[in-house]
């Protein structure tokens, strides 16, 4: 598999909801900054994080920039969410039923020697 085929992988199994595949990518003991917003640690930390999201807001990613290599990853990416019931303290922003919110961000992965991301950062950069 490419370093392309790997990151499509990853993205499209986050931007159809598959919790086992996009976990998958993920370290036992990851650690994951919100942009200092929100702390997650561990895989099972993220997963029961984005099981709370997904069940109130619809998010997609699309990959605008990437630089990857064995030992890190980073990107820009566009977050569309879309609001599935009303959330006022959603960390974007308060959403209601049917609202779109977009965002741009960076985002670094750390890449282990297993191969699974160990660090996760992201940053706002707009929205």
């Amino acid at each position: 598999m490419t370093k392309e085929e790997w990151l499509e992988n990853y993205i499209g199994a986050f931007n159809r909801g598959d919790f086992d595949a996009f976990t998958a990518f993920y370290a036992e003991d990851v650690e994951f900054d919100l942009g200092g917003r929100h702390f997650i640690k561990g895989r099972q930390g993220i997963r029961d994080f984005y099981t709370e999201v997904f069940a109130r807001v619809k998010e997609t990613l699309t990959v605008k920039q990437v630089v990857l290599d064995d030992e890190g990853l980073a990107c820009i990416i566009d977050t569309e969410f879309e609001a599935l019931e009303d959330w006022p303290d959603f960390m974007v922003g308060p959403m209601e039923k049917g609202d779109k919110f977009f965002i741009e961000s960076f985002i670094f992965y750390t890449i282990g020697p297993d191969g699974k991301f160990t660090h996760i950062r992201t940053t706002r950069s707009r929205g």
